[in-house]
């Protein structure tokens, strides 16, 4: 039987600027994101009826229509009807190691990997940039998700542009299981708060340029430096102003990282919850995983030592003839 494994890297954001509202409903934005080796593992199996499955080792995923990596596999059936047809439906297994609504892109990286993994199981050929428009129309992380490593993105987020990858800057990420914060809620109280300070110029420009226009040069410049010091200093996320007033928790995970020893920067990923720290180095990061842990000693806190790297999506095993 035809199958695919695949391994799907959650991602942090180290820049977020809100620039303006956008026509469509959703906001013009200046991001630099970045894969982390957290990672979820996709498994694909060709199917003997033309269903398509979701299976999930986590209570908290849904399995259904609602899925973001299930989605993908429709829109694949949709985009090739007569492929589908011919391959039958797809059994979906998601064993999930990235945590759950966590601002890190867990459904839009399984959901990268499910356009990956067919593309592969169906042998259409598609190129990264064919793959990445298919997963625009899915959401704005899951084009990044595809090819992962270090890039700017702006429009919604979908539209990116690569930079040099940053391989083991090494982090601290903290998230409470049970804690979540709405995206739309995150964003809509953002623009009811600071819409004022929106650009009101809607003329599109080049991708660099404009992030360079929306003060992330300086980042940007960090980042092709490799330098972890100017990076940390350089850590901007809009979306913090609205999240930590209305979230003690994730503002005392904040403050708490920032207190530590060989902590250069921290910051929240995305509209969070989770927090991440940059440290000097990998035996730092136990240390201060450690020290978060002494200090908040509650089970539902979950912490992970990780690091930077250059890669989306990588096939980890495949069965069958292609």
């Amino acid at each position: 039987m035809r199958s695919y494994s695949l391994i799907a890297p959650a991602k942090i954001n180290l820049y977020l600027e809100i620039i303006r509202d956008r026509p469509d409903g959703y906001h013009e934005l200046a991001m630099i994101l970045q894969s982390i080796d957290i990672a979820d593992q996709i498994n694909l199996q060709a199917a003997s009826t033309e269903a398509i499955h979701v299976y999930c080792n986590h209570p908290q995923v849904p399995t259904d229509k609602s899925n973001l990596a299930y989605r993908a596999a429709e829109l694949m059936a949709r985009q090739f009807p007569h492929v589908f047809s011919n391959f039958g439906g797809i059994d979906i297994t998601v064993t999930k190691r990235i945590p759950v609504a966590a601002g890190l892109a867990g459904g839009s990286t399984n959901a990268a990997a499910v356009l990956v993994g067919i593309d592969l199981l169906w042998d259409l050929g598609l190129t990264k940039s064919e793959l990445e428009e298919l997963g625009a129309t899915l959401g704005s992380d899951v084009s990044f998700c595809i090819s992962g490593g270090t890039a700017i993105a702006t429009g919604r987020g979908e539209l990116l542009s690569p930079l040099p990858s940053l391989n083991q800057i090494h982090l601290v990420l903290a998230k409470y299981r049970s804690l979540e914060v709405s995206t739309p809620w995150a964003y809509k109280t953002y623009r009811q708060e600071f819409g004022n300070s929106y650009v009101k110029n809607t003329e599109d420009e080049d991708l660099v340029p404009r992030a360079n226009a929306v003060h992330s040069g300086e980042m940007v410049k960090a980042i092709l430096d490799k330098d972890a010091v100017k990076i940390s200093q350089k850590l901007h996320n809009d979306l913090e102003k609205v999240v930590l007033p209305a979230y003690p928790q994730v503002l005392q995970l904040r403050e708490l990282f920032a207190s530590q020893e060989g902590v250069l920067g921290t910051m929240m990923s995305g509209s969070g919850p989770s927090v991440f720290a940059i440290v000097e180095s990998k035996a730092q990061a136990e240390i201060v995983k450690q020290q978060i842990r002494t200090a908040i000693p509650d089970e539902d806190l979950e912490l992970f030592v990780t690091q930077t790297i250059a890669n989306g999506i990588q096939i980890l095993q495949g069965i069958g003839n292609r």
